[in-house]
């Protein structure tokens, strides 16, 4: 039987350049994980600086304030007689690393580079670094001037290399090494590795926890061992959720695991284990030696932030009894309605859920701003603008609807900026009397983006779109979830509303239907929406795959039809993607136009469709028709 061995990973709340909070948490990582009586602490990728940094990346100052960052942890009496692995950029011979940096007692014992980049999707790493020369490649660096003052080293060893202790051995793979397929980890397996160190800046994404999970665990169920995880969490500044999760496997087997979604600014997991243990083929054989520690602490961080967001003095004794507590005074809602547009049931709904999630809830009509706004026009040009339904102009028609969605977004301006005074916060707070002001949050879905469904600079414009990177349907299924989850029942009446913008005139005959409008429905955007994106198709891919899948209800040609005018919203529309208030990533679908679908915003006419078009000629009669049983096996 070997002896036992404690090791520690963590989750950070880290921000893109926040040195000094950034070190601050680093070293209360590594407080917490020896008062857990860990030996080895690691942490997240690039958490000296932050992993959003972006192209801050190429500034010398961030590479300057990185090494001053680690002299000042590593100074602490706390980082004493425990083997750290924290990570930031690094210099060498003009070219820049991600890396980490390997050190006890002020010593640093090795410089590992990252090997394979991230570059895909939201990241850019090969923007800011260069992956590393290869495996088991080892050089000399020479250690900046301050670095030399303290730790008496003028050089130490960088590159893909282990590190051996008297009793066990270790290796690093850095994030996306991990999704590769050869990671480095087997490689240092079987040069004797039983220890990896996987420090991450990992997104969240919807069920992409439980690929990291399956990678880690098919790769130490192959080569056997320790595997270490750690993350960052929360938002470091930029578009992205990290969700922590940070865990410790064995042979396959979860045996400590965080929080995925935590407001600890520091989350330490901590595992001992039995050393002769970590190669075992069975996992089961280990329960008698493991045991898992999630240091849990009360925050007082997030009570102080939350008495400073909703007003109190930083002596209150204000705690909140419940959720709608904390929304009655953070949470505004506001109707903003028409007279002859709005329905009362949207009107209803409304009120009903501001009541349930417990926010302050305005309800009123801008009919006095929508009419002087069209009685200006009317003034200045003497043509006055209708509706459709009046004899109006399709132009005029969408002209007076816009005008509605701007107005609603200049008055949701207004009031965030002003209700805060209107309700006294801070009134009586001697430590600070400014009332200041609310975040604007935006409600443009994927599908509407996509469609180009939406008005320039309305309800999609605004300071933060907590849903604009989730499509309708899988939006829906979440509001199903939260109906229950959150006992919110109201949200059911939601689900079952016909979707409508209620920006014409409701008549007896007439409600304005958002599918409608848009000639498409939602279920057929989230198909369009995912075969764009995710599988990567242009028009004829896309017509070529539904004449497929929609062969038993639909004619190659009807498939054209609908593919084409997808095509053709989707190209003139394209503009207003540019401008379109930053959301939350969640899907692989996104189309976010800030770095993770890039696309141009002037488009000519798609020559896909020409291509289609001598597709269907050449069916002839078989293009118009619905495939039957017998054609569509051939298809």
């Amino acid at each position: 039987m070997g002896h036992l061995v404690t090791l520690a990973t963590c989750s950070l709340n880290q921000w893109a350049l926040d040195f000094e909070g950034n070190a601050q948490r680093i070293l209360q990582s590594i407080k917490e994980a020896k008062a857990g009586g860990a030996s080895l602490r690691i942490g997240p990728e690039l958490e000296i600086t932050g992993y959003g940094c972006l192209d801050h990346f190429l500034e010398s100052d961030t590479d300057m304030h990185s090494w001053e960052s680690l002299v000042m942890i590593l100074k602490d009496p706390i980082c004493e007689d425990i083997l750290l692995d924290i990570g930031m950029p690094v210099m060498h011979k003009n070219v820049r690393y991600n890396a980490r940096i390997l050190s006890l007692n002020k010593e640093i014992l090795l410089i590992r580079p990252k090997l394979s980049l991230a570059n895909d999707g939201n990241y850019r790493e090969m923007r800011y670094f260069s992956p590393w020369k290869g495996e088991r490649i080892v050089e000399d660096f020479y250690l900046p001037r301050s670095v030399q003052k303290l730790t008496g080293q003028k050089k130490c060893r960088i590159g893909d290399a282990l590190i051996s202790t008297l009793d066990s051995c270790m290796s690093n793979e850095t994030c996306e090494e991990l999704f590769t397929p050869i990671s480095p980890a087997l490689g240092a397996g079987l040069d004797g590795s039983e220890i990896t160190l996987n420090s991450s800046g990992s997104h969240h994404e919807l069920r992409k926890l439980h690929t990291r999970i399956d990678l880690i665990r098919q790769e130490t169920l192959k080569s056997g061992g320790v595997y270490l995880y750690s993350n960052q969490q929360g938002c470091d500044g930029d578009r992205l959720y990290y969700d922590g999760c940070a865990m410790i496997i064995i042979n396959g087997r979860i045996v400590a695991q965080g929080s995925q979604f935590s407001l600890n600014d520091v989350e330490t997991v901590i595992a001992t284990v039995e050393s002769k243990m970590f190669a075992a083929i069975d996992p089961k054989s280990l329960e008698p030696f493991i045991y898992q520690a999630v240091l849990e602490r009360k925050n007082p961080q997030v009570i102080k932030d939350l008495l400073r967001i909703v007003g109190e003095p930083s002596d209150s004794k204000w705690l909140p009894s419940s959720p709608q507590d904390i929304a009655s005074r953070l949470f505004h809602t506001a109707y903003l309605g028409m007279s002859e547009n709005s329905s009362k049931d949207t009107r209803s709904r409304a009120k009903a859920l501001a009541k349930g999630i417990g926010a302050y809830h305005l309800d009123l009509n801008i009919d006095t701003v929508y009419y002087a706004v069209t009685t200006l026009f009317t003034a200045v040009t003497s043509y006055t603008p209708k509706f459709k339904m009046f004899g109006g102009t399709p132009a005029s028609n969408l002209a007076l609807q816009n005008i509605q969605a701007r107005l609603r977004m200049v008055l949701s301006y207004l009031f965030a900026q002003l209700l805060p005074t209107v309700r006294g916060r801070n009134k009586n707070n001697p430590e600070n009397q400014n009332p200041g002001g609310l975040l604007v949050l935006g409600s443009a879905n994927i599908d509407e983006s996509l469609r180009g469904y939406l008005t320039k600079y309305d309800c999609s414009s605004a300071d933060i779109n907590p849903i604009g990177g989730i499509a309708k349907q899988d939006l829906k299924r979440f509001i199903l979830w939260a109906a229950t989850n959150f006992d919110l029942p109201i949200l059911h009446d939601f689900i079952s509303a016909p979707p409508t913008a209620e920006l014409e005139p409701i008549t007896a005959d007439y409600v304005q239907s958002d599918e409608a409008d848009m000639g498409m429905t939602y279920d057929e955007l989230t198909i369009y929406g995912r075969m764009r994106k995710v599988d990567k198709l242009g028009p004829y891919g896309m017509w070529s795959k539904l004449v497929h899948q929609w062969s038993d209800k639909l004619s190659p040609q009807e498939i054209y039809t609908k593919v084409r005018w997808f095509f053709w919203n989707y190209g003139i529309n394209r503009h207003k993607m540019t401008t379109l208030t930053p959301s939350y990533h969640a899907e692989q679908y996104s189309p976010d136009d800030n770095r993770f679908d890039l696309r141009p915003f002037l488009y000519p006419s798609w020559f896909g469709f020409k291509v289609i078009e001598k597709k269907l000629a050449a069916m002839g009669e078989n293009g118009t028709k619905v495939a039957d049983a017998e054609e569509r096996k051939s298809l």
